[in-house]
């Protein structure tokens, strides 16, 4: 291919029945038929779940203190915290209580940048697994915490891998479904079954599933960036571009061809490496799609035309109107009582009539509720009503995620001829958090969402952060406004100026970093510029 030789084929060592064929034309693809068993090693076409993507971990340590193959995520450490005065939380045997506290000190307390931060504590818990992390919640400053018991390394790997697995919407294997997951590792088990296994090292196919699931809902966002500065020494061959470094693809697996040599860019390569790199080490085309959306809450993303890595993972801001304007954003899902039902009991399920939620949520019953205050149910206000206890239809016995505390609520009532099913449930997650009530970003009205159980307006939220210009437009007004009552939701700051050659350049600023700069010849350009179909891209 090319004049190259990439072609290969010849014996496993040390067994002459065998027989290898390899090729390296475009990455790696081999085959090893050895009489009663097959390797395969296929190249396929990118999607969200086999792009790369980089979890950016600090640790934090208290006073006595295999993610890459399966999941495509490369675990890196990129700060660590060390509490050799005192502690700076409460050391509890109970970790749901130091999960709490530890997600309020990374808050108030914890500037650097990273995905999930999670503490080792000397501690023993008294609980049923040696770690405790929130749901699902990576890339939340609030809720990418968990807590994990010291121990030897091999024990903190397990414990470690599991709460990170926890955060990333990955469910505990129960034994029930042990065939159904399909653990390759039969003796020491997968990662996250729940009946206690010796230094598992693999995730199970419900596991893999789950993950998948997590990033097609709009989950992980931030795993996108390739981060720059880690906490352990520079060094070539690491896999991520330091100090000095034009490339660094880590394993050759990982890289075309001979881009890169010795950290270095082979003569005539722009790249070696990532979603906009071909496997002739040139840049893709600007507007080259590199990441598509995965949800109507997602913005796809397109080459830069002078990068080999994909920009940022965007989503919509939050409040953006989703499926058919049924739905709003938050967090990169669509929110509805309909999506919310189905996620947690299943595709036959779904969302209650509104009659369900005004007749039963303003009752404060345990058949619906707005919460409780010691032992006393809370009824809704009148205003509250869909941000209340979660009323669905079609339900079975058993939540697809978290654990029943308690039985079902089953109610059912003849409405306008018709048998109206009003029924729910309190679902539990490790974490306590209990699905059983409407999420927050859950839409509970014309231009409203729910947040704590309240129904907002959606104005009085303030959950823009584009920057403003001096006219107070956000984005210069050329992002995409949600409805007349939203700001803009793509969070570039644009700014135009004469370059030193005396040229016009227009710079393009995300969050505060810039991601790339554009020459134009004039102001006319610029005009063209902003207002050319591929301009948002």
């Amino acid at each position: 291919q090319g004049g190259e030789h990439c072609y290969y084929h010849g014996q496993v060592r040390g067994n002459d029945n065998s027989h290898v064929a390899l090729s390296t034309c475009n990455g790696l693809q081999h085959s090893t038929p050895d009489n009663c068993w097959c390797v395969f090693i296929l190249q396929m076409p990118r999607s969200v779940f086999e792009e790369m993507k980089y979890l950016e971990i600090m640790i934090v340590s208290d006073h006595s203190m295999i993610f890459k193959e399966q999941l495509h995520t490369r675990v890196v450490l990129v700060a660590v915290e060390i509490w050799t005065d005192k502690d700076q939380i409460p050391i509890s045997v109970r970790p749901l209580e130091m999960l709490r506290d530890f997600s309020k000190y990374r808050q108030q307390n914890i500037k650097h940048h990273a995905d999930a931060v999670h503490l080792f504590s000397n501690a023993t818990f008294h609980y049923r697994w040696s770690s405790a992390a929130y749901f699902g919640g990576m890339c939340s400053v609030s809720r990418g915490v968990g807590v994990n018991e010291y121990g030897n390394s091999l024990s903190m790997a397990g414990s470690l891998s599991q709460s990170l697995a926890q955060n990333l919407g990955i469910q505990w294997d129960p034994a029930s479904k042990r065939k159904e997951c399909g653990c390759v590792d039969p003796w020491p088990g997968c990662i996250m079954e729940d009946t206690g296994v010796q230094h598992p090292r693999r995730f199970s196919k419900c596991s893999i599933s789950d993950y998948k699931e997590f990033l097609l809902k709009g989950g992980g966002s931030c795993l996108f960036n390739r981060p720059t500065k880690l906490f352990e020494a520079t060094e070539c061959g690491n896999g991520f571009v330091e100090v000095g470094e034009e490339c660094d693809c880590g394993a050759r697996a990982e890289c075309y061809k001979e881009c890169c040599k010795k950290c270095s860019l082979a003569n005539g390569a722009h790249c070696s490496d990532g979603p906009c790199c071909n496997n002739t080490c040139l840049f893709y085309p600007r507007g080259y799609s590199c990441r598509y959306a995965v949800n109507d809450c997602d913005i796809s993303e397109t080459c830069s035309g002078d990068s080999g890595q994909c920009p940022p993972n965007l989503h919509k801001q939050d409040g953006y109107l989703c499926q058919v304007n049924q739905g709003r954003c938050y967090n990169g899902e669509c929110k509805t009582r309909e999506n919310q039902c189905k996620y947690i009991w299943g595709s036959k399920a779904g969302g209650s009539e509104k009659f369900c939620y005004e007749k039963l949520n303003t009752e404060g019953t345990e058949k619906g509720n707005c919460g409780k205050d010691g032992e006393k149910w809370i009824q809704c206000s009148k205003h509250d009503v869909f941000c209340g206890y979660l009323l669905c239809s079609n339900i079975g016995r058993n939540p697809r995620v978290g654990m029943m505390k308690g039985d079902i609520t089953p109610a059912s009532f003849n409405h306008q001829g018709r048998l109206v099913d009003c029924s729910g449930g309190h679902v539990l997650l490790d974490d306590d958090t209990d699905l059983g009530y409407v999420e927050d970003g859950t839409p509970c009205g014309p231009s409203m969402m729910c947040l704590d159980r309240k129904c907002l307006p959606i104005q009085s939220l303030n959950m823009s952060t584009c920057p403003s210009g001096p006219n107070g437009q956000v984005c210069s007004a050329h992002g995409v406004s949600p409805d007349a009552n939203l700001p803009t939701i793509y969070a570039y700051l644009v700014v135009v100026y004469p370059d030193l050659k005396g040229s016009v350049a227009l710079d393009i600023f995300l969050e505060g970093t810039q991601v790339f700069s554009i020459p134009l010849a004039d102001s006319t350009s610029i005009l063209q510029y902003m207002t050319s179909p591929n301009s948002a891209n």
